[in-house]
């Protein structure tokens, strides 16, 4: 049950009414007109705009919209009182039933509560992490994650068809650096001494590849010509990278639906970037020319020769593109051109690449290729996830020695946990820079968000521990009862956390519309806030707390209350992929 999308079809309702009646424009625009929270909560529970987006439209002032919108609304028996605020805001103070019909929808039925049909089945796939498999996953790689995974899961809550995926970059020069790397490590499982060269991959983390090797080949591998040996150890380095990086994935509690091989686009039976080349030529975005040397840095596809070049300009990038090297190889770009390709024949409706801070310079040229592979009909979106800085007291960690250049994400898992992690890394929006204090997220405080809100469903499943003494017979049929009639439920600390209750079904469909992930968690800490300041008020004021002694039907409609922020606690916390504990450790 969405109360907003509720009232605001007795708003449009009641706005189609005064047309019809000639009280209103008959092809007056409706659109803008919203349901919004107010933004002082004392005013009421829900505020209309319609008479301020309306009156010009309408050629009236917005008092005498509001005031006939409001003689509509004030036969609506779900509606307690309307008010005309300010220039013409309609605040809105909704009935008990109405309020009692929100917990009982709650209660029968917890999972779907704040799940929608927003989405209507579209297929969207979201395409996160996609690490290189050069060494295991860092924090540079955690946030999105996350990100990813849990815009993924807001996207399944508001009806979406979501396919995660891992595009493995198992391709070109960096892979080969890897392969090498992985030989030099094997002779060094042999017995001799190695250097690894600068460029490469020094990390003790491919010792073990070596050792592989070893176990496999023997002394044989060495006797191979260069380029087999370097074949044999990429492939082999990769694997073992692979299965690291899924169990780092794993750890954090990540799940991907598909790891596509870059290798795939031109090994198998189609040879996308060739396709993509071919469909991009045949609409007149392919020539052969020369670029000029990039401003202030160097670019590693530069080359001073004519080539074969995509226009890239004509789709809002700066310089123009280019696909083949000059040993006739594609380039870095090309490849992503025909991965490109390839996911638009999946035909996916919405398509997301989520990106490293590092990467932004590189978002024109895919928005680029994207829409001229699509002529423009793709909905193609980028979301930038900023830096993470691991700090512990404030001070920034130290390097890991066992990766060798970077804190490895399994070490800060381990530390700290995952659900910390997960919480954390999303408190923000996505594009500002975090700090990630070791110490901080595992204290046990207010100011440790992941713990207050886990502490809040605690909380509850200890309160309804307690009543059980309280009242032996107590029964959950007796609660969801109880709900029926919330009349009891009079204080404004109760209403307060029904208020917030309400907001979720749209609080879901807005992270969803706007991808915007982050809004989940800051949601739960303020309904957690909200539940652990009524039981400080219970405290301070016995008449007030959640089990009141000898007054089962007061208990009841308070722990229906209760169990349904509890329920709302453990939903939000799961499109986090954060666990919702009965107690804490």
């Amino acid at each position: 049950m969405n109360l907003f999308t509720r009232i605001a079809g007795k708003v449009d309702d009641a706005l189609q009414a005064l047309k019809s009646e000639g009280a209103l424009p008959d092809d007056l625009d409706l659109s803008g007109v919203e349901v919004q929270e107010p933004r002082d909560p004392s005013h009421g529970d829900f505020a209309i705009n319609a008479a301020l987006v309306l009156a010009k439209r309408a050629g009236r002032k917005p008092r005498e919209i509001a005031e006939l919108l409001k003689a509509k609304l004030d036969a609506d028996d779900d509606l307690a009182s309307i008010d005309i605020a300010g220039p013409g805001f309609l605040n809105v103070r909704l009935a008990d039933p109405a309020w009692a019909a929100l917990l009982q929808a709650i209660l029968d039925d917890p999972a779907a509560f704040g799940r929608s049909g927003l989405g209507d089945g579209q297929r969207v796939q979201v395409e996160f992490v996609s690490a290189n498999p050069t060494g295991p996953m860092h924090v540079g790689h955690c946030r999105g994650a996350v990100f990813g995974d849990v815009l993924s899961a807001v996207l399944e809550a508001a009806g979406y068809d979501v396919s995660r995926e891992y595009y493995i970059n198992d391709a070109g020069a960096q892979v080969d650096k890897l392969g090498l790397s992985a030989v030099l490590r094997y002779r060094e499982a042999l017995g001799e001494t190695i250097e690894i060269p600068d460029g490469h991959y020094p990390g003790e983390y491919l010792k073990p590849v070596g050792e592989l090797l070893k176990a496999e080949h023997g002394e044989g591998l060495k006797d191979l010509p260069e380029r087999e040996q370097i074949r044999i150890g990429r492939e082999t380095a990769i694997a073992f990278m692979m299965d690291k990086i899924k169990g780092d994935l794993a750890g954090l509690g990540v799940r991907q639906d598909v790891f596509f091989s870059e290798r795939s686009l031109t090994s198998g039976e189609r040879d996308y970037v060739a396709d993509a080349i071919a469909l991009l030529r045949g609409k007149g975005l392919i020539y052969e020319g020369r670029l000029p040397r990039p401003k202030g840095h160097d670019d590693d596809e530069w080359e001073d020769r004519e080539q074969t070049l995509f226009k890239s300009t004509e789709f809002g990038d700066d310089v123009d593109r280019a696909l083949l090297k000059s040993d006739g190889t594609y380039t870095y770009f090309a490849n992503d051109v025909g991965y490109h390709h390839n996911k638009l024949t999946r035909g996916f409706d919405t398509y997301f690449n989520v990106l490293g801070a590092d990467h932004v310079g590189y978002i024109p040229r895919l928005k680029a290729a994207v829409s001229a592979l699509s002529d423009g009909k793709a909905d193609f979106n980028t979301p930038v996830c900023n830096l993470v800085k691991i700090m512990r007291d404030g001070v920034p960690v130290q390097m890991s020695k066992r990766a060798g250049t970077f804190v490895a994400l399994e070490d800060v898992v381990d530390e700290v946990g995952r659900d910390p992690v997960r919480f954390m890394m999303l408190m923000n929006k996505s594009d500002t820079q975090i700090d990630f204090d070791l110490a901080k997220v595992v204290e046990q405080s207010k100011d440790n968000p992941v713990f207050y809100v886990q502490y809040a469903h605690a909380r509850i499943a200890s309160v309804f521990r307690n009543a059980e003494t309280a009242f032996p017979n107590l029964s959950e049929a007796d609660v969801r009862a109880a709900a029926g009639d919330i009349s009891r439920l009079d204080d404004p600390g109760e209403r307060g956390l029904l208020q917030r209750l309400s907001r979720y079904p749209r609080l879901v469909e807005s992270a969803a519309r706007d991808r915007e992930p982050h809004r989940v968690p800051r949601y739960l800490y303020d309904v957690a806030a909200a539940l652990h300041g009524q039981w400080a008020r219970g405290n301070d004021s016995p008449h007030l707390r959640f089990i009141a002694d000898d007054d089962y039907g007061l208990t009841c409609a308070r722990l229906a209350l209760a169990r349904s922020v509890q329920s709302v606690l453990k939903s939000g916390l799961g499109i986090l992929g954060v666990e919702a504990p009965d107690e804490m450790r």
